[in-house]
């Protein structure tokens, strides 16, 4: 008695009709819930192709974990346990960083940028190496200093690295002073060349040049100072575990940040767009179950018959009830699991062959869209469907004993 319900929708669903059709109608609703289920998966895996693509390139720029003053600019390397933490397992490495406003200046051209000035082990910590559209990662070399402009930064400026004849000069305003008679003795300034060139994403390619540590303490006229310490944690360990350890170790003047936390902004971002486009596919769900709404409705019809033979056996009118409404529920997932077989088809096709291309002019990372299906996404899509098939599946049976109590015509 209690897989009743479903046995009798489950002969109702591939049962043939009398009227033909109800049998189209059906089919109808299975197609418009299974292309509209296909559409939100294959959506949400582009949009976690393309989250997972911006979030590895921001990785490849910002460490692990980057500790820095709650409140302050900066700081000395001995007010931290340095020892200690490096200590921890699953440390491997850490960088200083000092970084700071400056205008750089090429030929004729200037423009406002943010050094970044890191120590040797940077590269190490970060995958900065991986970003390179153009020459190599040095930063310095034979006692000579060199720049790693952003992409931005380089178009803005029109600089090439090989150019060695016109370097590109770095100013920065000096500590306590300002510009009198002479304006240009109010800043320090330096001239490099550039080693190379990195691209990670427009914002951060028009506003970043990295640049040795040393030259920017001389530039700055610090001694050992720096704004942040970057660390890099090994993938084996638990980087949470590791970053309550370093917490506890630093204290309540710095803040530890993990890589997610840095970039917190662009993540919350991301995520808002793909929850927003996710609502809005949902809804053209919402409209694909009306074809269900009138699949069942006319079901309920047709079936008057078998109702009153059900009731006359003793059966309560919330178990016919239930017979219909299992009966709309199998007609959504029948769509919904079809849906996401060919949405999941789609994806794998997508990330196997890259068949739809990125066609727009410039240079780009992937030569076709990104994709990622997640297990978890193809779970709230069935969760999603199930739930508005079962609003719509109850919609037709709130007024199903009105039709059920008229005689039916011509039987």
């Amino acid at each position: 008695m209690k897989h009743f319900p479903l046995y009798i929708a489950w002969r109702y669903l591939f049962a043939k009709k009398r009227h033909n059709a109800i049998n189209i109608l059906t089919m109808v609703s299975v197609v418009g819930v299974a292309v509209g289920t296909m559409a939100l998966v294959i959506v949400l895996s582009v949009f976690n192709g393309f989250e997972k693509l911006i979030l590895s390139l921001f990785h490849a720029f910002h460490p692990d974990m980057e500790i820095s003053l709650v409140e302050g600019k900066t700081f000395s390397l001995d007010e931290l346990p340095v020892d200690e933490m490096a200590s921890i397992p699953g440390v491997i490495h850490y960088s200083e960083v000092l970084e700071e406003a400056a205008m750089i200046t090429y030929r004729d051209r200037q423009h406002l940028v943010r050094i970044r000035g890191v120590g040797p082990a940077y590269e190490d910590i970060t995958g900065i190496d991986t970003l390179l559209v153009q020459g190599e990662y040095t930063l310095r070399d034979n006692g000579r200093d060199y720049l790693l402009p952003g992409q931005g930064v380089a178009w803005i400026i029109n600089a090439s690295i090989h150019d060695y004849l016109n370097p590109i000069d770095v100013y920065i305003p000096r500590r306590g002073r300002t510009a009198g008679l002479h304006p240009g003795q109010a800043f320090n300034s330096s001239s490099n060349y550039a080693s190379g060139i990195f691209a990670v994403q427009s914002e951060y390619d028009t506003e970043y040049v990295l640049a040795p540590i040393r030259m920017m303490r001389r530039l700055l006229e610090y001694e050992d100072e720096l704004s942040a310490l970057a660390i890099r944690i090994d993938e084996g360990y638990s980087h949470n575990r590791i970053q309550e350890q370093l917490q506890r170790l630093a204290g309540p003047e710095f803040q530890v940040r993990n890589r997610l936390q840095q970039q917190e902004f662009l993540y919350r971002v991301m995520r808002s767009e793909k929850w927003a486009i996710f609502f809005i596919l949902s809804f053209i769900l919402v409209i694909a179950s009306f074809n269900v709404i009138g699949s069942l409705t006319m079901l309920v019809i047709e079936k008057r018959r078998d109702i009153s033979v059900l009731r006359s056996m003793g059966a309560s009118r919330k178990l016919v009830k239930r017979i219909f409404l299992v009966e709309g529920v199998l007609i959504s997932m029948a769509g919904a699991l079809g849906g996401i077989f060919l949405g999941g088809l789609v994806s794998w096709v997508q990330m196997r062959f890259g068949l739809v291309r990125l066609y727009a002019e410039g240079a780009f990372i992937v030569d076709a869209y990104p994709v990622d299906v997640q297990v978890p996404d193809l779970l709230l899509v069935g969760a999603t469907v199930f739930c508005i098939g079962m609003v719509a599946s109850l919609i037709p049976l709130q007024n199903m004993w009105k039709k059920m109590d008229k005689p039916p015509s011509g039987e």
